[in-house]
């Protein structure tokens, strides 16, 4: 039987908010071991003279623990 834990964690991108996603994503493989899953908590704009200056995503990842 697998264990699993959840951490949740804030991406940015210039872009889109599915490349802050895929960001994310590909830090949290990084960092952490045996990423299974990630759910998009909530989103957000950042912005700077009325323009969009980064898109922000928060996301919880699971990740099976050894």
């Amino acid at each position: 039987m697998a264990v699993a834990r959840i951490t949740e964690i804030i991406s940015g991108s210039k872009k889109s908010f599915q490349d802050a996603v895929e960001n994310g994503i590909e830090r949290a493989n990084e960092t952490l071991k045996n990423v299974e899953g990630a759910w998009v908590k909530d989103q957000s704009v950042v912005l700077k003279d009325g323009k969009i200056k980064e898109y922000r995503v928060v996301m919880k990842v699971t990740f099976i623990l050894k």
